[in-house]
């Protein structure tokens, strides 16, 4: 089973953080500077999803109807809705399609995603989770092969190198064709590293901290993580899809463009995003039911550059 994993940390103009991923049953990676080389983010001949893919939810701890619904909102959006205002949360799924998706076999069919089944796990391991039991609750849900399976921890629970190496995970079992993403709410853990740009930084430029579109930095942070392990797992969910660098520690497609989600960004800056003219809120997408959200950049690998929606 392979792991990847996404880390927010933000350090000075001249350093920019690897993400760091760990395999399993391999020494725990630290986070480590990462300097761009001449590999390109290209693909290796392997599996992506593609079609339809089913999305199951396993919420462990408390969340309210309200922060289910934010997350929820943003998967249904993923599927394009003609009421949805450019930028869009459906223009930049279709811009992962259009990029990775649609290149590798003869796919001519739009990659919609479906929301298959929800289910709660009032803390059945307590508030400390392995990795391990991550995986293992992942592999007790009834999602179909090609799906994905998302497992989201309350902002009382502690999971192994939580904050101290990634922020989300995504993993898989290639043997039975199953995927998963872990995400978790940061906002009393380790907000300047995981929910940045909604909390000052930990490390690096002390910019201003932009007000959440949703009103809940923990959520609106989990957002933000789930969709960069999203477009990770749709075009590398084995490992041997489109990455760049090592196998094991790969820059994927939302990945190799840290704390880039606007033009005109830089370490510190996360880019020129809209402004809610209502709540002073930041954003970069519209959703379903007048959601707005902020999406991380996509690498374009036709021109080696970050693709915004703004």
């Amino acid at each position: 089973m392979a792991f990847f994993s996404l880390t927010k940390s933000i350090l000075s103009a001249l350093l920019i953080l690897t993400l760091a991923s760990s395999s399993a049953g391999a020494r725990p990676r630290k986070l480590d500077l990462w300097i761009p080389d001449t590999d390109l983010l290209t693909y290796h001949n392997g599996g992506v999803l593609q079609g339809n893919i089913p999305v199951s939810i396993i919420w462990y701890g408390y969340f309210s109807w309200a922060q289910k619904s934010i997350i929820t909102d943003f998967l249904l959006s993923l599927t394009y809705n003609q009421w949805e205002p450019n930028p869009s949360v459906a223009q930049w799924w279709s811009t992962i399609d259009q990029l990775y998706l649609s290149k590798v076999g003869n796919n001519n069919q739009r990659t919609k995603v479906t929301l298959a089944h929800q289910a709660d796990n009032w803390y059945q391991w307590g508030k400390y989770l392995s990795m391990s039991q991550i995986a293992q609750l992942a592999s007790h849900a009834t999602t179909p092969k090609g799906g994905i399976t998302l497992v989201f921890t309350a902002q009382d629970v502690a999971v192994e190198n939580f904050c101290m190496n990634h922020c989300a995970v995504h993993g898989s079992d290639q043997s039975s064709g199953t995927t998963f993403i872990w995400v978790g709410n940061s906002e009393n853990q380790c907000p300047g590293q995981c929910a940045w740009p909604f909390h000052q930084p930990e490390y690096g430029p002390q910019t201003p901290p932009l007000l959440p579109p949703n009103g809940d930095i923990g959520i609106d942070s989990m957002v933000m993580n789930l969709a960069s392990m999203f477009a990770g797992t749709a075009t590398n969910p084995f490992g041997n899809g489109y990455y760049q660098g090592p196998q094991d520690a790969p820059m994927e497609a939302c990945t190799a463009c840290p704390g880039v989600y606007g033009k005109g960004a830089y370490p510190g800056f996360p880019g020129h995003l809209l402004i809610d003219s209502t709540t002073g809120a930041s954003y970069n997408a519209n959703g379903v039911s007048g959601r707005k959200y902020v999406l991380p950049a996509i690498f374009d690998p036709t021109t080696s550059s970050c693709s915004t929606l703004n």
